[in-house]
């Protein structure tokens, strides 16, 4: 028996053997074990140890109610399972390189915070404005921060309703202003808002801006928050920030009455969405025209790091009454209809990188607008609003190009018709080709300027009848421009003057080839005819070549006309006379290559390389030619003609004397036979 030793049996290495349950720890001793409460933690019995898990009690300890924390006076203890934090008393914060809900957290009050001009703005309204605001931040107690954000709002709307020299500042220094005002407002009303009890609270001022806070406790539910002029709806872990543990804040402020800070104000489009605009246009974005609808809300969380949600926000503003300044001077209507090339959007004000603003739509889209209200969804907060946008799609110089060009010609080409109907001496089958070419042109022309453009946006039986009847105008115009060319082929290069096509086959031809295409291409697709923006033939199916493919051929085929026009009259005066003076020969070139180039609508082929609405350079040229093409008619044919000027003395004279002949007989009645017989045979010898 001596020689024997004994060992102690570790009972707590054998988890098989001991459990203590959750909560506790297995401590061995000489010859037994007993398990004991983790720290933070205590038997409902108030003993100290216990042998099994059936005699488990262990409890959280409330370090907060007893004397066991050690949290600093000001701070609020928290417990937690199994210990505790110190977190900060509403309206204060932790001290500098402190962090909050630490049990050595140590806070100090919150002051009010600082907010000073912008550099280098000078307004003495804008000065007196800054003065009241210290004198606020001077004032401040956060057991009335409340009554101090009341304060700060009426301060707000006294400089809105009254902004004094404010007005005569240029456009990016009002914008900056802006920018710092809602800026500073927001983080403002953030810290003030921290102070206030858990709960909702709404502020509506004199001038009808209105504040609306919630305030509670952290959690992941959906919140609906809401005022008159927005209601918000988002997940609440958003509102939540990541560092702070306490009480979530939201807000809305809407301020009615911005429209001297933001007047003038820019829209940048996002590419994307100028890019979509483009496509459903079918035109360059010149520019955009803004109309605000809606009051400027200013929404903010508890944190500000805000620029990218991990969860999308709902909202909807509700459209004001009334809105006036630079937006639009007619009061919206509670619902709001865009017109033609006019859209609903949602935009934020956004900072520029020189300090100033302007709107932005990146990151919002609009679900719907009804009941006077519009829809939202953004994944960012800022200060939004609903704003109308009417876009510049025309080149208001190319436009002006085109309407007083298209009058002229139209004017011409009139002055074209009578002469070619009334002017006997230059009666023939060229004429007749020149007659019924203007008569295309004029009709054409006129159905362009009436009802060219689509203002509805939506395509209708008037526009499908405007595009079919373009179509078949300017078909019939380039099927006499063919019947130009042929003829000129017959009289310069085969020299079978006379010998060309009766008026039957012309008139056939001109007008029969077209209806033929146009009857074909209705039938295969009618809905080709019409686009949202113009009364004209649509681009899906590749439908626009049945304009295209015809107009490219006759041009090809009347450019080999041209040219070899040109060379055979260029050989024809060296025959005539070998002696001519080069001056002479280039200026009788030029006139013929220029009547020619009109004559046969070669000039029509620069709107055939204007693949894209940015060529500029080729849409001028081409609009300003094809607009004047009545014009260089009436010119060419008319004018220039010797023929043509000699009848026209004739008839000048013959008006003439007709007033001279009204006016003597007024004069002299009854003065004698012979006379009135003398004067009809001078008339007759005219």
């Amino acid at each position: 028996m001596g020689g024997r030793v004994f060992l102690d049996i570790n009972e707590c290495a054998s988890p098989s053997k001991v459990s203590c349950g959750k909560f506790s720890d297995c401590r061995n001793t000489e010859g037994s074990y007993h398990c004991v409460c983790n720290l933070g933690y205590e038997l409902v019995s108030g003993a100290k140890t216990f042998k099994n898990e059936s005699e488990n009690t262990c409890q959280d300890v409330d370090e907060c109610s007893s004397s066991l924390n050690q949290c600093d006076s000001s701070t609020v203890c928290f417990n937690t399972v199994g210990s505790y934090t110190c977190r900060c008393r509403p309206g204060w914060e932790p001290k500098h390189g402190i962090q909050n809900n630490q049990k050595d957290t140590v806070c100090e009050e919150m002051n009010f915070p600082t907010w000073t001009p912008p550099p280098g703005v000078h307004s003495q309204t804008l000065s007196q404005f800054f003065n009241k605001v210290q004198d606020l931040g001077r004032d401040f107690k956060t057991s009335s921060a409340n009554v101090t954000m009341q304060n700060l709002i009426k301060l707000v709307d006294e400089l809105m309703e009254a902004p004094g020299d404010i007005e005569a500042l240029a456009p990016p220094v009002r914008h900056l202003i802006a920018t710092q005002l809602l800026s500073n407002l927001e983080d403002i009303l953030r810290i003030l808002a921290k102070t206030l009890p858990e709960g909702p609270f709404t502020y509506l001022s004199p001038s009808n801006t209105e504040l609306t806070l919630m305030i509670q406790k952290q959690g992941d539910k959906n919140v609906t928050m809401g005022q008159s002029n927005a209601r918000m709806k988002l997940n609440w872990a958003v509102a939540a920030g990541a560092k702070d543990p306490g009480p979530a804040v939201a807000g809305i402020l809407s301020i009615q009455n911005m429209t001297t800070l933001l007047a003038n104000a820019s829209l940048n489009l996002h590419s994307k969405k100028q890019a979509e605009l483009e496509e459903i246009y079918e035109s360059n974005i010149r520019g955009v025209r803004l109309r605000r609808l809606s009051a400027v809300n200013s929404v903010f969380l508890s944190h500000n790091n805000t620029k990218e949600l991990n969860f999308p926000i709902l909202f909807a503003f509700s459209h004001l009454e009334s809105s006036g300044g630079e937006e639009g001077r007619d009061p919206p209507a509670k619902d709001v209809m865009p017109g033609p090339w006019q859209e609903l959007i949602c935009a934020f004000w956004k900072s520029d990188s020189n300090r100033g603003g302007h709107w932005a739509t990146e990151g919002c889209q609009v679900l719907g607008s009804k009941n006077g209200s519009t829809t939202c969804q953004c994944s960012h907060l800022s200060s939004f609003a609903i704003l109308m946008a009417h876009y510049d799609l025309e080149d208001w110089k190319l436009t002006l190009i085109t309407r007083i060009g298209l009058a002229l010609s139209l004017f011409c080409l009139l002055l074209c018709i009578l002469t070619f109907l009334l002017v006997r001496p230059i009666q023939g089958s060229r004429t007749t080709i020149h007659l019924h070419l203007c008569i295309c042109l004029f009709v054409g022309s006129t159905i362009f300027l009436a009802g060219i453009e689509n203002e509805g946006g939506q395509v209708g039986l008037r526009c499908r009848l405007v595009a079919g009847l373009l179509h078949y105008c300017f078909l019939a115009a380039f099927c006499w421009m063919s019947l130009e060319g042929l003829e000129l082929y017959f009289l310069v290069v085969r020299v079978f003057q006379g010998q060309g096509l009766s008026t039957r086959w012309l008139c056939l031809i001109g007008y029969g080839v077209p209806l033929l295409i146009v009857g074909v291409s209705a039938a295969v697709y009618s809905k080709g005819y019409g686009r949202p923006r113009y009364c004209w033939l649509d681009l899906e199916q590749g439908f626009l070549w049945s304009f295209l493919g015809p107009v490219t051929f006759i041009i090809l085929c009347n450019a080999v006309i041209f040219v070899t026009t040109v060379w055979k009259l260029t050989q024809k005066f060296s025959e005539i006379n070998p002696d001519m003076k080069k001056l002479k020969k280039a200026r009788a070139l030029t006139i013929t290559a220029i009547a020619q180039l009109f004559l046969l609508g070669c000039t029509w082929v620069f709107g055939l390389f204007i693949f894209d609405n940015r060529s500029l350079v080729l849409t001028y040229v081409f609009t300003i030619l094809n607009c004047l093409q009545g014009a260089f008619l009436y010119l060419l044919h008319c004018l220039l003609n010797k023929k043509v000027r000699e009848e026209y003395r004739k008839w000048a004279c013959l008006v003439a004397s007709g007033s001279k002949y009204s006016e003597f007989t007024s004069t002299t009645s009854g003065t004698g036979h012979n006379q009135t017989r003398a004067l009809r045979a001078s008339e007759s010898g005219i």
